[in-house]
């Protein structure tokens, strides 16, 4: 499959996508507390995505080939598990984190975000594993230009994780996103500057780390999706769908409720102002 580049009407259309999805985790973050199950908050996601915004739920019956269809509408990573955790009936407890990922279909067009929240309390590694991976997530998106390469983002944020002693799981990366949940190209959180795919204007993927508080070795619980740390270590995740623009880069999943970006970017926007 070629990369595909978006047309202005393309964008336009994503950015709509995207800034429902991103609309999804905002309405979400208020039930996001010690006692609630994940269960429950696959059905209010649901709800949210089908009759209020009159959308389509990408995870839910999402069969890629050698996997059984996903049951859910939303995916829900708790402490260890690294992506694709299926919503249950098990509470979220006072100190968890977990990831929750949404990709909401509008008018044949993907958005797609994640963010982690931390349970109640959390505890102060558990947070900085949050706050870090938040971070390394950044520096890749600032690293979004024309001309530059995809093994530039890689290297930014695996630099930035292992620096703070944290490790990168290698075996899930971003990808292309449009009318299609998943394109090309693959967008790798390791790697050497200078290497892989040119960025053009109109190319759009999803810059999505997956950094763990150990090591970076992972497994496939018995679900068939559920991907988790060998050793048990928590695991924190974010996700933005971003636009190659003529000039730098535009996050297409951002809402009212978006958490902000980090200082060195609103420092840098400010110095090129």
């Amino acid at each position: 499959m070629a990369i595909t580049i978006k047309t202005a009407a393309d964008v336009e259309g994503m950015r709509i996508a995207g800034r429902l999805a991103s609309e999804v985790l905002d309405m979400l973050t208020a039930h996001v507390k010690p006692g609630v199950t994940t269960n429950e908050l696959d059905k209010l996601a649901h709800d949210y995505i089908v009759n209020v915004q009159q959308g389509i739920p990408a995870p839910l019956n999402y069969c890629p080939p050698g996997y059984i269809p996903y049951p859910k509408s939303i995916c829900t990573s708790v402490n260890q598990v690294v992506c694709h955790g299926i919503p249950n009936d098990k509470a979220l407890k006072n100190g968890d984190i977990v990831n929750i990922d949404v990709t909401v279909i509008k008018d044949g067009w993907h958005g797609d975000t994640s963010r982690m929240f931390v349970v109640g309390d959390g505890s102060i590694a558990a947070k900085r594993l949050c706050a870090f991976t938040y971070e390394a997530m950044w520096k890749g998106i600032a690293k979004v230009r024309p001309g530059a390469r995809l093994g530039d983002i890689g290297h930014a944020i695996q630099t930035f994780a292992e620096n703070a002693g944290f490790s990168i799981v290698r075996e899930f990366c971003g990808h292309g996103i449009g009318r299609v949940f998943h394109e090309e190209p693959q967008v790798l959180h390791y790697g050497r500057p200078g290497t892989l795919d040119e960025l053009v204007p109109g190319m759009m993927f999803t810059i999505e780390p997956m950094i763990n508080a150990g090591r970076r070795e992972i497994k496939e619980m018995g679900d068939g999706w559920t991907i988790a740390t060998k050793d048990r270590s928590l695991s924190a995740q974010w996700e933005h769908t971003i636009l190659v623009t003529d000039t730098g880069y535009e996050v297409m999943t951002l809402s009212a409720g978006s958490p902000p970006p980090p200082a060195f970017i609103t420092q840098n926007a400010t110095a090129a102002a």
